[in-house]
Parts: C-alpha cells; sequence; structure tokens
C-alpha cells in the first residue's frame, strides 16, 4: 500500500478483512480490546481457560462481528501450541496476536510462596514467547513490508513506576514482557511483524476490582486525567497498533494510563 491508496483517514484505521487472536479475550481489558477490533472490520478469536467463560464472551461479541472463542489454558507450553494449531487450521495466516492474558499475585514478601512466581510467569511471560514460536510462520505469510503483521503485547505501568502494592511477581514478569517486546521487535521487524507493548494503568476488570473498590476514586483524583480508564480508550490503542496507522511502529511500549505512572512525582 502506498500513501496515495487510502482516500479517508477511516482507512488508516480499517481493519476489514484481517484476523485477529485475543487471548485472555472473554473479560476486561481482552474483552475492551476484543470489542474494538470487531467493531474495526477484523474477524476475532479469544480464549480463555474456562468454557463457560468463553461461550458468554462469544455470545456477547456476536453483536459486534465474527467472532470465535477457543478455550485454553495457556500457562501450559502444550495449550499454546493447541491453540495455536487450532486457530490456524482454517488460515495459514494471522494479522494480530494480541498477547493479553495475564494473572497477578498480591502477599506481603514475608509469606510471598514459590507458586506466585511461577503462575505468574508462566502466563504472563513464557505463554506470549510460546504462542510468538507458535504462530510465528502464520504472522510471517501475513506481514508485508507495506503492511506487517502485528504482535501487541500487554504489560502494565507496574512494570514502569513502583506500584504500592505488594505485586512482585506480576511487575517483574510485566518489565521482562516489556523487555521481550523490544527484543523481538528488532528480531522480527525484517520478517514484516512489527511487535508493540501497551502498559495498561487502572482499567475496570476482575483483576483490578479489589483495588478500585477499595480506592478507586482515590487514583482516580491522583491522576492528571482526573479518571480511570474506560473501555474506548483500551479498544482504541489497540486498533490504533493494529492498523495501518502503525505500520512504522515497532518496539514501543505506550502507557495508557491518564499519565500515572510517566508523571509521577513520587510514591
Amino acid at each position: 500500500m502506498t500513501d496515495t491508496e487510502f482516500t479517508t483517514h477511516a482507512d488508516l484505521f480499517d481493519l476489514s478483512g484481517k484476523y485477529a487472536l485475543v487471548t485472555g479475550g472473554t473479560r476486561g481489558i481482552g474483552l475492551m480490546i476484543a470489542r474494538g477490533l470487531l467493531r474495526a472490520g477484523a474477524r476475532v478469536v479469544i480464549s480463555s481457560r474456562k468454557a463457560d467463560t468463553c461461550a458468554e464472551a462469544q455470545h456477547l461479541l456476536s453483536g459486534f462481528g465474527d467472532v470465535q472463542a477457543i478455550p485454553a489454558d495457556l500457562s501450559r507450553h502444550d495449550e499454546c501450541r493447541r491453540l495455536a494449531d487450532l486457530v490456524t487450521s482454517g488460515s495459514e495466516r494471522l494479522d494480530i496476536l494480541v498477547n493479553n492474558a495475564g494473572v497477578m499475585w498480591r502477599e506481603p514478601l514475608e509469606t510471598f510462596p514459590d507458586e506466585a512466581w511461577d503462575t505468574v510467569i508462566d502466563l504472563n511471560l513464557k505463554s506470549p514467547f510460546w504462542l510468538v514460536q507458535a504462530l510465528l510462520p502464520a504472522l510471517r505469510s501475513a506481514g508485508t513490508a507495506d503492511d506487517p503483521a502485528r504482535i501487541i503485547n500487554i504489560g502494565s505501568i507496574a512494570a514502569i513506576h513502583v506500584a504500592q502494592s505488594p505485586n512482585y511477581s506480576y511487575a517483574s514478569s510485566k518489565a521482562a514482557l516489556h523487555q521481550l517486546t523490544r527484543v523481538l521487535a528488532r528480531e522480527l521487524g525484517p520478517q514484516h511483524v512489527t511487535v508493540n507493548a501497551v502498559a495498561p494503568g487502572p482499567f475496570p476488570s476482575q483483576m483490578m476490582a479489589s483495588t478500585l473498590d477499595a480506592i478507586g476514586d482515590t487514583i482516580a483524583a491522583k491522576a492528571p486525567l482526573r479518571r480511570l480508564g474506560r473501555d474506548d480508550d483500551m479498544a482504541g490503542i489497540a486498533v490504533f497498533l493494529a492498523s495501518r496507522a502503525a505500520s512504522y511502529l515497532t518496539g514501543t511500549v505506550i502507557p495508557v494510563d491518564g499519565g500515572i505512572a510517566t508523571t509521577a512525582s513520587g510514591t
């Protein structure tokens, strides 16, 4: 595609004909992203561990476009490969991979268990790597020099500044995912695949529910934009990164946090 081939600004963000996988796409940020991609015209597969949750989300999203839900436990390498095989069974190409599935573990330092490291690292860090490995042939098939395939990793502002809650393995896993994003961007760029990360701040989700119930108003009041994240804020950044508008962008970590982490003046 050349600059003369699109005639309106809307064409920059049109995802018609694109095929996407959104892990953890049944709730929270993943659901926001899946809905945004569908509304922009993409065909979307969502995945989550529980079959009933997948069925509910597929029903909810079906009004926005062509969506399929596949249950998979992505903390396991074999399940990542199974999901990749199913996603590519009817198509040799995948235009967009959104690595969103994740877990958080809060516990004080003195009692923080070994399990909290293995559980969090497996899903938050190993799973995105395993999925990139398994889906790379399909991503290569989809990408071109003018319109690369896209990998979008969902990190966190907890990897940019130090949060008050004791989330040792979560913050570490997301910081590692940010760096993995940069490493993969350098390697996969010549193969016509871009790799970027989004670092969300506080958005309504099951993971953030207890925190927002307790101090959501305080968090919003301290944010430069004086509010929490909304569905369209996350959908917008995902559609941008997946679209023609971001075809020359790779290796970035974009905070979507209302300025909380990037303007922090203290703890």
